[in-house]
């Protein structure tokens, strides 16, 4: 199974009927250095995405680790959970999640990655292939 989802299939998902189906839809466009990204997030986001920061979500604070350590895991959990994600432990179904950026992919990528730490099934989440000016481009 790819990583990767189309413009055309994660439509196809957000239109599915019942609100428990709809992914969830991550934000993820950062600039290593700034600016920051959050305005272009409240300029235009794919429908319903919560922004995710990644210097304050994704990365604990940096320091002797490196600029963009881990998060700790729990403190990531409950943000996600507060997100909308379900991991399926509980009588929740499952969520899908879709993770976009708007350069190569590899913010996108950090947040999947992150989500499978945590122990979501790669069934469960994908980066949204060509990002946010993919999914612009198809309109």
């Amino acid at each position: 199974m790819s990583p990767l989802t189309s413009p055309a299939r994660l439509s196809q998902l957000m239109a599915g009927p019942g609100s428990q189906s709809h992914p969830v839809v991550l934000d993820v466009r950062h600039r290593v250095g700034g600016p920051p990204t959050e305005p272009d997030y409240r300029a235009g986001h794919l429908p319903g995405a919560v922004f995710v920061d990644l210097d304050r979500v994704l990365a604990g604070p940096p320091g002797s680790a490196g600029r963009h350590p881990l998060p700790d895991p729990a403190a990531l959990a409950d943000w996600f959970g507060a997100a909308g994600v379900v991991d399926g432990t509980s009588d929740a179904a499952p969520t899908t999640v879709v993770c976009y950026d708007d350069t190569d992919g590899s913010m996108a990528a950090r947040a999947w990655w992150l989500l499978r730490w945590l122990g979501l099934p790669a069934e469960r989440v994908a980066v949204l292939d060509g990002g946010y000016r993919g999914w612009v481009a198809a309109g």
